[in-house]
């Protein structure tokens, strides 16, 4: 038995860590891949996709499917305001990039959630005891008070009852200083409009901006289809990238439109430009019971169903694409609603209005609004149907959208939300004319833009979303991962083929042990083999720990008292590299995890990775973390090194590195007893 591994069992005692920070979540165990394989006679089961388990203490099991990888992938489960620490906000300048659509308006709407939210976020961060920077870009569209950064400034003091204020530091292209913080606790950077350079996601740019910026707050939902110096580039130079309180809430919005748990399912489409958005189209079609148009795109479906359309109303280059959805809805036994019949002007006389079959519109007339017979086929699908979406405006021509079919749709919506449907808003017009015909939009799921929607539906990966820190979706029920959850924690960041774990179990069976591995191929693996050598105190997660330790090992209910970072890849883990393993919020949290006397086993090949990871653990880890030199018993190059590894197991590129006769540079750090 290893000495120094003894030594941090037996001197650690068994508390709880506490997890007060995070909200409480439904226990669930994530498993990964397309393995099988038994935990206390429970056999899971994966084809492609995740599955999640849940109330493992019952004989009979409920699987919830909850996503394939593609759409996990594309919109994955990012860190959050909410769940992030309190106290690592204190001291802390947090930039946080607003909405101000949402908070600049001319009348800003208190009752809604999304004004609320946004509000909430910057008074959070200021109640945590964080320094605010505030940036957007705002026009005199949306605002004719906006006219300069003192003015929006002046208007937000009065919306947040805290004293904001302006400074000029992107003009001047002057870095921020720490020293101009000691003015205020609330900060508002120039007009963002103002500079090709934010849309342009300029490096340099983004780096101005985020000058003595420790953490992004992305509070602009509106934006995350878009590349931004302001959110894309500005999270490459923080050390924290999270969603704020609006942003979080409009993500989950997002995913819901994915759930087909509640059925009948159905889309109402509007708008036009079919061609563009045949991807959003299928994937609808994919999940819903029936396709409702009501607007431009209705005559393309309708012309590829054979009907004859006058060639002015159907898009050009669209057939194909339009005749490609109607056989996949065909397939998928999803319904295709189209008009029946329109309203229509006669463009000699502008004011005389008819009604005409849809597949009968005579050529001087031109559609405008939906017609009854329409308007009553809507209505019986949509009081049927217990899952709705209305994405796109109620528009057949250039002219303005539609005011009729579109309130009478709003009407059956409204009427609808009292059954105990959930209906999904998409779209700024849209949420007017429901908030017009009910007053009061607490009965609907909202999305205001519906360029962010149509993205996701095409599922395209949204850069706002992407480039914020990764979080780990699930609670862990550990209760089922190990034999004994009570017992210390150790955990190898990186585990790879997962020999380390493997062996270290097998010799201390009075300690469990977690391998974290982003590639999900290799945690699949180390996973079957678990489950063939019967192991009941090693497990696997593939998850990147970058971002997610904090997350997973915060639930463990026993203590954390190894680290272990073994060989990581040099060339991934060059300082200036966004994604590297060892980032600032990631030592951050193993040295607050970390029991007292706890340890942090480091080691390397390349001897420039080994000595980069101990200045950042002593540069990032608190004051809490100091070198064992007690353990050091070789130089090289003037440096001490460990010259055996104390656990006498060997991972799968140290034995790789030991046969070729090269060295390894290995270094023990220890938690001190005062932290």
């Amino acid at each position: 038995m290893s000495p120094v591994l003894k030594t941090v069992q037996t001197t650690l005692s068994l508390n709880k860590l506490s997890s007060s920070n995070y909200p409480r979540k439904e226990k669930k165990l994530l498993q990964h891949g397309s393995c099988s394989f038994p935990i206390n006679n429970v056999q899971l089961s994966f084809r492609g996709g995740f599955e999640v388990v849940s109330n493992v203490n019952r004989s009979h099991k409920e699987k919830t499917c909850l996503y394939d990888e593609g759409e996990l992938e594309a919109l994955p489960h990012v860190q959050t305001l909410r769940e992030f620490p309190r106290e690592e906000l204190v001291a802390k300048v947090v930039m946080v990039r607003f909405d101000s659509t949402i908070l600049l308006g001319e009348k800003l709407d208190l009752s809604s959630q999304s004004a609320s939210k946004a509000l909430y976020t910057i008074k959070y961060l200021h109640e945590c005891g964080a320094k605010v920077i505030l940036m957007s870009e705002w026009s005199r569209k949306i605002n004719p008070k906006l006219l300069d950064a003192q003015a929006v400034a002046d208007i937000l003091s009065s919306v947040l009852q805290l004293n904001v204020i302006a400074l000029r530091c992107i003009s001047c292209k002057s870095p921020l200083r720490r020293e101009d913080l000691q003015k205020a606790d609330i900060f508002l950077l120039e007009n963002l409009s103002e500079y090709k350079e934010e849309v342009a996601n300029c490096s340099k740019f983004a780096e101005l901006l985020s000058s003595e910026v420790d953490i992004l707050v992305n509070d602009s939902f509106c934006q995350s289809h878009k590349v931004l110096a302001s959110t894309v580039g500005v999270a490459r130079f923080c050390y924290a990238s999270m969603a704020g309180f609006s942003f979080e809430e409009n993500l989950h919005q997002l995913k819901k439109i994915a759930k087909t748990k509640k059925k009948p399912y159905l889309a109402v489409i509007g708008g036009g430009n079919l061609k563009r958005n045949a991807a959003a189209l299928q994937f609808l079609a994919s999940r819903c019971d029936a396709l409702v148009f009501v607007g431009q795109m209705s005559f393309q479906i309708m012309s590829a169903l054979g009907h004859s359309i006058p060639t002015n109303l159907v898009e050009r280059d669209a057939h194909k694409a339009a005749l490609d959805i109607v056989q996949f809805a065909h397939d998928k036994n999803v319904l295709m609603s189209y008009p029946k019949d329109f309203w229509c002007t006669n463009q000699h006389l502008p004011t005389e209005l008819e009604v005409f079959p849809a597949h009968g519109v005579s050529a001087s007339w031109l559609p405008v609004d939906l017609g009854p017979r329409s308007l009553e086929e809507i209505y019986s699908l949509v009081t049927n149907s217990k899952k709705i979406i209305w994405i796109g405006p109620v528009k057949f021509s250039s002219s303005k959208p539609c005011t009729v079919g579109t309130s009478k749709l709003a009407q059956m919506l409204c009427k609808q939300s009292q059954c105990e449907c959930e209906i999904t808003i998409v779209g700024s017009t849209a949420r007017k004319v429901i908030k017009n015909e009910s007053n009061s939009l607490s009965s609907f799921n909202v999305l205001e833009n519906a360029s962010v929607v149509w993205e996701f539906l095409k599922e395209q990966k949204l850069p706002g979303v992407m480039s914020l820190d990764r979080a780990y979706p699930f609670e862990i029920d550990w209760s089922v991962a190990y034999h004994d959850a009570s017992q210390p924690l150790v955990v190898d960041i990186g585990s790879g083929n997962g020999l380390f774990i493997m062996g270290m179990a097998q010799n201390r069976k009075d300690l469990n042990f977690l391998g974290l591995e982003i590639n999900g191929k290799l945690v699949r693996r180390c996973l079957d083999s678990v489950h063939q050598s019967g192991i009941r105190n090693a497990y696997f997660i593939g998850s990147n720990a970058t971002t997610t330790f904090r997350s997973i090992v915060s639930s463990y209910p026993g203590e954390l008292v190894l680290v272990s970072v073994q060989c990581p890849n040099p060339d991934f883990n060059k300082p200036e590299n966004r994604w590297s393993m060892l980032q600032r919020s990631l030592i951050e949290a193993v040295a607050d995890l970390l029991a007292s006397k706890g340890k942090v086993f480091l080691q390397s090949d390349v001897e420039a990775v080994a000595m980069r990871m101990k200045e950042q653990f002593l540069q990032y880890g608190k004051g809490k973390l100091h070198l064992s030199h007690d353990q050091y018993n070789i130089r090289i190059n003037g440096n001490a090194w460990l010259e055996e590894n104390p656990f006498g197991i060997h991972s799968d590129w140290e034995q790789h590195v030991i046969d070729r006769g090269a060295p390894m540079y290995r270094l023990m750090l220890s938690k001190s007893t005062g932290s």
